[in-house]
């Protein structure tokens, strides 16, 4: 009886023991590995940037091989994407500046009456090189040429960072006060970018500011009076530093990529990235993050600026980065070497940053609504109520 009960005990357990063996381990791993959501929703620019068109270069290359099914959406408004894409949830992944990244954290501009949100860095899309353009034949022949009256500067007002960048950041380069710009210039306002950059080659404007590599950018190229671009040279020292003050997540160098005529003109880059939500689900974007990365020989050449979405770009990108990167991201870079204890630091002292910013903004806002104070980014009442929550809080600046 004793032997019996002894060897059903041994049979159990090595059943027990066979169940927990790697084999048997391997089979849990296979009934739970990764499978892609069914979709993915990427936001980008105009229909007329480079980023709407090299994220169509490797989306559908993507979608082949995971299943997905990978939508472009453009949006021009810079506000409006932010809306749909960080409170109305309608994207997991977009491209956006960080520029503009900033200013909807900060509630500059029209991202003043909007509920702030987190947003996360994933990857780097660009570094998009930009500056001021003239046509051709116009008789500003330097950007401190810029510096008189009856400069007609056109004024897009679908970018809050665009609108800082001619009414603020370019004065303050040239040594003016926006008051001074006010008085000296007549701003023209347009309602998209391809306006905006259209506005030089028309005659509605003298002086745009706008990047190079836009596929709008490549038709005024080919204007018949063409572009020349206005270069900001390195060595202004105080023109820089009054830039910064105003642009503080710019880099000043020189452009080389995008027209020809561009090329070597001493300017600046922000760049795009695509970023998410912390509420998108993390191992969908470490898979993203990591295919991004596996798969750059294969689409790096369907369109010229995917080649700036290499693992070098990215890294340069996070040593300078005033951004909180996504926790899926940040996984995968940990496996292959490309994250390290520093950049964990920093990283947690970006968020800290952010979740100041959110919750001064989200009591602005809160405060506004109690007391019934109209909400426009222009009204003095609103704008004293968002000062007292946010003085002092120190702004999104690139580390340089």
């Amino acid at each position: 009886m004793k032997r019996t009960l002894l060897f059903g005990w041994l049979i159990g357990f090595i059943t027990m023991m066979l169940s927990w063996s790697p084999a048997a381990f391997a089979g849990n791993e296979t009934k739970q590995a990764f499978k892609w959501p069914s979709f993915l929703r990427i936001a980008t620019p105009t229909t007329q940037s480079a980023s709407f068109a090299s994220v169509n270069g490797w989306g559908p290359i993507l979608q082949s091989e995971t299943g997905m099914n990978v939508r472009v959406v453009p949006e021009d408004s810079e506000i409006r994407r932010y809306i749909r894409f960080a409170l109305n949830k309608e994207f997991e992944l977009v491209s956006t500046s960080i520029a503009e990244v900033g200013l909807s954290i900060q509630g500059e501009s029209g991202y003043a009456i909007q509920e702030a949100a987190q947003q996360r860095a994933v990857w780097h899309h660009n570094d998009t090189p930009w500056s001021f353009a003239v046509r051709g034949d116009s008789k500003y022949k330097t950007i401190f040429d810029l510096k008189q009256k009856g400069v007609r500067v056109a004024l897009s007002s679908q970018s809050p960072p665009m609108m800082l960048a001619v009414q603020e950041a370019l004065p303050a380069f040239l040594g003016w006060t926006k008051e001074e710009a006010a008085a000296n210039w007549t701003f023209v306002p347009v309602g998209s970018y391809a306006e905006n950059c259209r506005a030089v080659t028309d005659g509605k404007a003298d002086v745009s500011y706008m990047t190079p590599i836009s596929s709008i950018t490549y038709e005024m190229e080919a204007h018949p009076l063409k572009i020349r671009w206005l270069a900001m040279p390195a060595d202004n020292q105080a023109g820089w530093d009054g830039y910064l003050k105003v642009r503080p997540t710019v880099i000043p160098n020189k452009i080389d990529f995008g027209v020809p005529s561009a090329i070597g003109v001493e300017a600046m880059t922000s760049p795009f990235i695509f970023w998410t939500r912390p509420d998108v689900d993390q191992e969908t974007v470490y898979q993203l993050t990591k295919w991004l990365h596996e798969r750059f020989e294969q689409y790096k050449g369907v369109h010229a600026i995917n080649a700036r979405m290499s693992m070098t770009h990215t890294r340069k990108f996070l040593d300078r980065s005033p951004f909180p990167v996504a926790e899926g991201t940040i996984r995968y870079l940990r496996e292959i070497g490309q994250w390290s204890e520093a950049d964990d630091k920093w990283n947690q002292a970006q968020i800290e940053l952010m979740d100041r910013w959110i919750a001064a903004r989200n009591a602005t806002l809160a405060e506004a609504k109690s007391k019934k104070v109209k909400l426009h980014w222009e009204n003095k009442e609103y704008l004293d109520i968002l000062k007292k929550h946010t003085e002092g809080l120190p702004v999104f600046k690139t580390r340089m």
